[in-house]
């Protein structure tokens, strides 16, 4: 069967904890379909917002909400071993119930960066993905095993059926930018989960370059999700309704300057973008912080980067477009003024009609 189309929201873990609850029980009620937690690394800390652990948070929001489905959207293996990725996975499995619970893994080029993987050997990250995947696969289903693979080692006891555990499956996402990963995700992965910035020009290339990893593997790439991130916002108010995009967006666009140069080079051509272009946003983030780079963000930058943002209609017929180009699960890195009212707006007036669509 074809993947649901799903819409759930990319929650910055950067912000007070209260807050990420509050937004949390908003979600619920309007209907989203997931919250992704993108862990905040140290690099934000820089601009006046702390970095937390998604894998702290997620049982919280599991216990707050009802019905929204929690992702992690990602954890990256050099943080924790995969074993350890396992036991925290099942906490989060525990505390939401079935059906409840996506994992998503991924290198994380900043987190590289900032902890130094690299530096004194060399980082493999398409072995350390492929090896994640499976230890943390092969731990929760409870299985034991023995593997030493080129950048992890690990041994398992099996889990006795009378022991206490969760036993239904936890999908097992992959984040990908470049080819060679976006074809691993198409070979191993339930889903793949795209970067900020992703425009419907990239989720065509990133659909075609996963079906030929799934077509190596034997594999149906239809039966694989496909989650994308894209900056967000939305109000009556045209102007307000692009307010908060137009900030996330600077926040982003000064991230691929900064930290991430190489890696972004595709989702910044597919975008129309150049380095040059958007380095005036880098350049105003590290002078004056996110609200300096969002004016530097001009219309024609924010245009080009596709947000899902405006007035209620111009978010749905955005959507559609992301639909059409292959997106099976909108990611809505939603931002600025009372989030828990665009939620509302979201819920009332968007979600009826792209749902609607069949």
């Amino acid at each position: 069967m074809p993947q649901p189309f799903r819409v759930g929201v990319m929650q910055l873990t950067m912000e007070p904890l209260d807050e990420i609850l509050s937004h949390a029980r908003a979600m619920d009620r309007a209907g989203i379909d997931t919250i992704w937690l993108a862990e905040a690394y140290p690099w934000w800390r820089k601009h006046s917002m702390e970095a937390r652990s998604t894998t702290a948070l997620s049982p919280l929001i599991a216990a707050e909400t009802d019905r929204l489905a929690i992702g992690w959207g990602i954890i990256s293996p050099y943080s924790r071993h995969p074993v350890q990725i396992a036991m925290e996975a099942r906490v989060t499995q525990e505390a939401a119930g079935p059906g409840r619970f996506l994992l998503g893994l991924g290198a994380s080029k900043i987190l590289m960066r900032e902890i130094g993987v690299g530096e004194r050997t060399k980082a493999r990250p398409l072995a350390a993905i492929r090896e994640a995947a499976e230890i943390i696969r092969r731990t929760l289903g409870g299985e034991g095993f023995e593997l030493e693979g080129r950048e992890f080692t690990a041994r398992v006891p099996s889990l006795p059926p009378d022991a206490d555990a969760p036993r239904w499956e936890v999908p097992v996402y992959v984040a990908a930018t470049g080819p060679k990963m976006l074809a691993l995700a198409g070979e191993i992965a339930d889903g793949l989960l795209t970067a900020s910035i992703t425009t419907p020009a990239f989720v065509r290339y990133a659909r075609e370059v996963m079906a030929e990893g799934a077509a190596r593997a034997g594999r149906d790439p239809d039966q694989i999700d496909v989650g994308c991130t894209i900056v967000a916002s939305i109000d009556h108010d045209p102007a307000r309704g692009r307010d908060g995009a137009r900030e996330i967006a600077g926040m982003y666009l000064a991230n691929k300057v900064q930290n991430i140069r190489g890696a972004a080079d595709v989702l910044l051509e597919k975008a129309g973008l150049s380095f040059d272009e958007i380095a005036p946003v880098a350049e105003a983030m590290e002078r004056g912080g996110r609200l300096a780079a969002k004016e530097a963000v001009t219309d024609e930058i924010l245009e080009k980067v596709k947000p899902i943002a405006g007035t209620p209609a111009e978010c749905i017929d955005r959507i559609r477009e992301y639909r059409e180009a292959g997106c099976t699960h909108i990611m809505l890195e939603l931002w600025g003024d009372d989030r828990e009212r665009q939620l509302e707006l979201f819920g009332e007036e968007v979600l009826p009609a792209v749902k609607g669509d069949g």
